[in-house]
């Protein structure tokens, strides 16, 4: 009996380790059942409710899962939850600290020149034709040039910029000595021509510095102030009339170039397929689309939402040129023809129908 159960012993041991070392070599063969799941970190500074990591950065990154069948995870940081400030996002896709990032262009000033080209004063006629310029432009220039160290995903600007104050803004006079927040070098150059006072932060500072009085007021598009609760902050929103808008911003999902290049051909081709003109133009509508529920929002609180005729628009217009003068004149310093470039992206919205 005892030579029996040690047998049956010596068998099941015999048995197991022969089913352990099958399964080992499964996990060997090519397109084996228990091959390790991808993860990618995508780190962002808007937090979760905001337009755009709840309604394009996820929806996106859930069809780039669904497409791998379940072997791409995305992972969402939002809020800057990896820590670091918003402009160290783009160093953080290129070292790794996070494998994609989104970020707006501004937040790193002075190291995406021709980007900026965007961001000029009346530049933009149409967020959707203008993003899809942008990453036209991506595509021909700028992956190989400024974005070198990365790999662009999408890239887009905002709907038109309005101006939120604390007091009314009816004419252009109204903004002098006035202290608001401005999010990039471009645009902080513009509300200085324009007589303010600016003050550059990244967005999510918006709310602390109107709250104990550093800024008046500050530049950003309807969608997202609802985020940020702007309309319980400032009572007045200004408007511009007419076929260009006053301002946008450049905004980027890029990853860490070396990460992008390591990953199966498959897992690479269902980003590639979300991601370039597809991600650009859907990231630009959705934006676009959320204005109006955030601009309801201050409508139904009572505020006062003043809206410029053509006659005061052209008086901004005016005003504003300087910046693009100074614009052409610093580009020019580091090699970049800044009027050749200002006509190829206004060629190019042109072509998308802006």
């Amino acid at each position: 009996m005892a030579d029996n159960a040690k047998g049956g012993i010596m068998q099941k041991r015999g048995f197991l380790k022969g089913t352990m070392l099958a399964l080992a070599a499964l996990t060997f063969l090519p397109g084996a059942s228990l091959a390790q799941e991808i993860t990618l970190r995508l780190h962002q500074f808007l937090p979760p409710q905001a337009t755009v990591p709840k309604h394009i950065l996820k929806p996106w990154a859930q069809k780039i899962e669904e497409a791998t069948g379940g072997k791409l995870k995305i992972e969402h940081f939002d809020a800057m939850a990896l820590g670091g400030k918003p402009g160290d996002l783009m160093d953080q896709a290129i070292d790794g600290t996070a494998d994609i990032v989104m970020t707006v262009v501004g937040y790193t000033p002075g190291r995406f020149l021709k980007t900026e080209v965007f961001e000029l004063p009346f530049m933009m006629t149409d967020p959707i034709a203008t993003s899809k310029a942008f990453m036209d432009m991506v595509d021909t220039d700028l992956q190989a040039g400024e974005y070198k160290d990365v790999k662009v995903l999408g890239a887009w600007v905002h709907g038109p910029g309005v101006i939120h104050t604390k007091d009314p803004v009816n004419k252009i006079e109204d903004l002098k000595g006035m202290k608001l927040r401005g999010p990039t070098r471009v645009i902080t150059d513009m509300l200085t021509e324009l007589g303010a006072q600016p003050i550059g932060m990244p967005l999510p500072a918006i709310p602390e510095a109107l709250s104990k009085g550093v800024v008046n007021g500050t530049v950003i598009p309807w969608e997202v102030t609802p985020s940020i609760k702007l309309a319980e902050l400032v009572k007045n929103h200004v408007e511009f009339g007419g076929k260009e808008a006053l301002y946008t911003a450049t905004i980027v999902a890029v990853m860490n170039k070396a990460k992008y290049e390591s990953l199966p051909d498959d897992i690479r081709a269902a980003i590639d397929a979300e991601s370039g003109q597809k991600l650009s133009e859907f990231a630009a509508q959705v934006m676009f689309d959320y204005d109006k529920p955030g601009r309801d929002i201050a409508v139904k609180n009572g505020n006062s939402i003043i809206q410029l005729d053509e006659t005061e628009v052209a008086r901004w217009k005016e005003k504003a040129l300087p910046v693009t003068q100074r614009w052409i004149a610093s580009v020019k310093e580091k090699g970049i023809d800044g009027q050749a470039t200002i006509d190829q992206a206004r060629a190019l919205i042109k072509k998308y129908g802006g």
